[in-house]
């Protein structure tokens, strides 16, 4: 059994450990360039009001600055439009550096007289993506901020009315939540830019206060959306390297109308195309410089300040974080383009496709497909140039005279910028009134570049690919061979619209020629969310791209399209299989805030097997064998099925919700509403396939974070056992019943005064210290009695211990002996103590946050508040320091039946809240201390009872 248990939980830590590796280090290297400053910088601080600094005396407001600029603006006296950032979790207002500079350069090289004041906030490093109860106070801070921002230009002639935030992380959430303010003008902010924020729902909620805050933001922006519709926002995700935030979060929520709000992934970023990790997002050249180029774009030249136009707000970022035209915003040219080229310099294109090497000596050049003949046999016109200058190339002509075009309208407008070169698709339907398609392949610079244009067939370019089921295991593979007599190939990967899918796709190219060939672009294109992703490849290679997706497709109405942009007259080979390496990355990376819980479940589980064994033969089970007992899916999958089932009645959720119970969400995070809402809908396999291996998953963090904790305890005892007196009783480390009595008081007040996490800690470490005795004290007996392995005591024919006069003690000359019988003892609690300070490990470690947050203010203030602990903790507090004096013999005579059914009861509990999101993990510790230890708390009041 022993064995088998070691085998099974080094396959689950073998499937965690690579589920990790792929979580963490599994999609290359960050491919962002460094920003730098060519002069040193300086944060001036901005004096606020007396009363906010009162207030918020550990916030603080600063303005970015370097060199001459920083001396001009010793004074404040500003001038330019203000930019504010915000820091988010543990962030530093010195990160406002990128942005500041890169804008500080920018307006340095610029014609015109505008620039930018980069302010920046101290939010003195808070944890508020694990501790919420401080995210209230920043955002009030915020308020105040801006409002001092718009001080510093009141006597400009112009000055400005609103503040553009840039918010990283928890600040982009923050920026948001200033609109749920009862006194905030929503005119102070027109413009949010958010970095990496979690807008969907917190990563981690370890208390209600993170609850509460999404809650009020969320209902604001959803309740309120018409009053917001003049406030843009965009976010802006990390992609695959920001395994802190994954991107499915950072997308808004908002009306499908509501053209406003947008959400885009670095990678599909234009001129970026990088995936970031989780801080390099801020400093990232490649996305610092779309923000600072949108951001100058959008100052009006004539006040200096940014605009207060909506529709310009949003044409500039489409144009840098979406599709980047050739065409700046407002450079559509809606009259006819006239030419004036001599008739040498128009050639009629009479094939199907065009390949044109401009040459080194400059010249003027146009080509012609006429499409008159061509409407009926094909549907689209396709053209490409590696020529990156931002002017107008593909024209319409609605005017002919000879071979010449007189009038032609632009069409330069739907080109979209790819990293190897700008392409342009139309449409040919579309353009009744066209006769002819003209490229402008001028080359009046004398620069070498490549065109390649052709009249495609769509039907004929787009295949279908069945893509391999998850749990292929990468055995099945999904071929397909393109013989390419097109610039454009598109693959339909049907089934794949889910988050838990992962696949590894082989592209080989092979040519004939690779003269003056463009390199072929791999684009996996999402439809519903702008999360693309871009591989350039040379000719002739061997590419491969793992492919997951960062939000699922509800109605599974489409799929994932795998664009090829490819060079002409060239074999390719696409071969597709699963990557179950990338699949447990993707359940890490979605479902891995819940493990925790499935651990604690399966640590209530071990408990319950352990006061199974001691009602059964008078000794707690192992550890191994509690494992072997524990890992029993039927008891977790049913009661959670049924749940779920009953959820779906309207009359249970009434009655859920009355009870003030938190809203339960299904795997992939589905909410209760969503099941309400069609309970026609097809089950999908992401519950039946995630659950089962997170199970797995969490009893091997449970199994191996227990070793490792007895490890620790054997390696601490053994250095502390010169400090204490040998010990062979099993009542080492345990307390009177006045010290228990002044020990609970002095936490209580400990926890009241100061911080309840602290207290816990504290009352956690008492109980470490009774397992540390006990270890000393089995080592002790171990070496005096030099006894073999572990004997089995014995026992009286009812499977219970026999009296203490027959087995246990043995006297000689009127003084006890010692016997193994004793060293059991011992044994026996410091398994059973070790159980309960596993479970104190857990809910202390789960509790850390808020104590680092207090420690982290403690100049500022003793008392932390709110508090998320208090007085939720003091239930916990009394138990803990009742249970250090309990040994399974008070178990075994009076209490074992009770301790069996308490068992049983915080069994359902946690099966309960584990089927939660993240945030129920708060439902979980308080049903921990409300259930557990409460209940255990009145055995030890008994067993004290039964002693006097």
């Amino acid at each position: 059994m022993r064995l088998a248990v070691y085998a099974f939980c080094c396959f689950a830590l073998g499937l965690l450990l690579v589920g990790l590796r792929e979580l963490l280090f599994g999609f290359g290297e960050n491919r962002c360039s460094m920003t730098y400053m060519f002069e040193y910088p300086e944060y001036r601080r901005v004096q606020l009001p007396k009363r906010v600094a009162r207030q918020y005396p550990s916030y603080g407001l600063y303005l970015y600055g370097e060199g001459a600029y920083a001396q001009e603006t010793r004074g404040l006296k500003l001038t330019g439009a203000p930019v504010l950032f915000l820091p988010g979790n543990a962030g530093s207002y010195k990160q406002a550096r990128s942005l500041g500079s890169v804008a500080l350069r920018k307006a340095e090289n610029l014609d015109r007289p505008i620039h930018m004041n980069v302010f920046t906030i101290d939010f003195n490093e808070e944890l508020v993506a694990l501790y919420g109860g401080s995210l209230r106070r920043q955002t009030q801070f915020l308020h105040e901020s801006i409002k001092a921002i718009l001080r510093l230009y009141k006597d400009r002639p112009d000055p400005p009315t609103s503040v553009v935030l840039v918010g990283h992380s928890m600040g982009g959430v923050v920026a948001r939540a200033l609109f749920t303010l009862a006194r905030f003008n929503p005119r102070l902010v027109s413009l949010i830019i958010t970095q990496a924020s979690p807008h969907q729902a917190p990563v981690l909620s370890l208390d209600p206060y993170i609850l509460e805050f999404y809650s009020t933001v969320r209902h604001r922006w959803a309740t309120n959306a018409e009053d917001l519709r003049n406030v843009t926002v965009l976010s802006v995700g990390g992609g695959y390297l920001d395994f802190q935030v994954r991107s499915g979060l950072t997308a808004l929520s908002c009306p499908i109308d509501d053209l406003s709000k947008m959400s885009v992934v670095a990678t599909a970023v234009p001129r970026t195309w990088v995936s970031t990790d989780h801080i390099s997002i801020v400093w990232c050249k490649e996305l610092v410089l779309a923000t600072v180029r949108a951001f100058f774009d959008l100052i009006e030249p004539e006040t200096g300040q940014f605009t207060e136009s909506p529709e310009k707000r949003m044409s500039v970022l489409n144009y840098h974080f979406f599709r980047h035209p050739v065409l700046q915003p407002g450079g559509a040219q809606d009259a006819p383009v006239t030419f004036s080229a001599p008739p040498e310099a128009w050639k009629e294109v009479n094939t199907l496709r065009l390949f044109y090497s401009a040459p080194k000596e400059a010249q003027v050049m146009y080509f012609l497909f006429a499409l008159s003949s061509r409407r009926k046999a094909y549907s689209h016109f396709h053209c490409r140039s590696n020529n990156m200058e931002m002017t107008s190339w593909l024209y319409g002509c609605t005017q002919m005279s000879g071979s010449m075009c007189v009038q032609a309208v632009d069409l330069s407008s739907l080109t979209e910028l790819l990293p190897a070169y700008k392409a342009v698709t139309v449409k040919i339907s579309e353009l009744l009134s066209v006769s002819h398609l003209i490229i402008d392949a001028s080359n009046p610079s004398g620069t070498e570049f490549v065109v390649e244009c052709e009249l495609q067939r769509e039907e004929s370019l787009t295949v279908s690919v069945q893509v391999p089921h998850v749990l292929s295991f990468g055995l099945t593979v999904s071929d397909i061979s393109i013989n390419s007599s097109g610039l454009l190939h598109t693959l339909q990967l049907q089934d794949f619209h889910q988050v838990y899918q992962a696949f590894r796709i082989t592209i080989t190219s092979h040519c004939k020629t690779t003269k003056d060939r463009l390199p072929s672009v791999y684009r996996l294109r999402v439809p519903w969310f702008h999360e693309d992703s871009f591989d350039k490849a040379s000719i002739p290679s061997v590419s491969e791209i793992y492919s997951t997706l960062h939000t699922s497709r509800r109605d599974n109405a489409s799929s994932a399209l795998l664009q090829l942009h490819t060079a002409p007259n060239c074999q390719y080979k696409v071969s597709i299989r699963t990557s179950f390496p990338k699949v447990l990355g993707q359940i890490l990376r979605f479902c891995g805030p819940v493990l925790p819980v499935y651990s604690a479940v399966v640590l209530l589980l071990m408990i319950r097997a352990q006061l199974s064994s001691i009602k059964r033969s008078g000794h707690p089970a192992a550890m191994q064998e509690g494992m072997s007992q524990s890992l029993q899916l039927h008891k977790l999958e049913l009661p959670i099925l049924l749940l779920l089932l009953l959820l779906r009645q309207s009359w249970f959720q009434d009655v859920w919700s009355s009870l003030g119970l938190p809203v339960v969400d299904s795997l992939p995070l589905n909410s209760v509403e969503d099941l309400s809402q069609d309970p026609k809908a097809s089950v999908q396999e992401w519950p039946r396939i995630v659950s089962p291996l997170l199970f797995v998953l969490g009893s091997s963090i449970a199994f191996w974070g227990s070793t490792v904790l007895r490890v620790f305890v054997c390696f601490l005892s053994f250095f502390l056992a010169p400090l204490h007196r040998p010990s062979v009783s099993r009542d080492c480390g345990t307390l009177r019943l006045h010290s228990q009595i002044l020990l609970i008081i002095f936490l209580i007040v400990l926890g009241g005064v100061t911080c309840g996490a602290l207290a816990l800690m504290v009352s956690s470490l008492l109980h470490l210290y009774r397992v540390l005795r006990l270890r000393m004290a089995e080592r002790s007996l171990s070496h005096m009695l030099n006894l073999a392995p572990q004997k089995v005591s014995q026992k009286s024919e009812n499977g219970f211990r026999a009296s203490d006069g027959q087995s246990k003690v043995k006297e000689c000359n009127g003084s006890p002996l010692l016997t193994e019988s004793v060293l059991q003892d011992v044994r026996d609690d410091l398994q059973l103590h070790f159980s309960l300070s596993t479970l104190l490990t857990l809910t202390m470690m789960l509790s850390l946050p808020s104590l680092i947050h207090w420690r982290h203010n403690l100049r500022y203030w003793f008392h932390l508040d709110p508090d998320p602990c208090w007085p939720h903790v003091v239930p916990l507090l009394i138990s803990s320091v009742l249970l250090i004096n309990c040994n399974t013999d008070t178990l075994l005579r009076r209490f074992v039946c009770i301790s069996y059914k308490c068992i049983h009861v915080i069994y359902f509990s946690y099966i309960q809240s584990h089927i939660h999101q993240w945030y129920s993990l708060e439902c979980l510790i308080w049903s921990y201390q409300r259930a557990f230890f409460m209940m255990l708390r009145f055995i030890m009041l008994l067993n004290y009872y039964y002693n006097i």
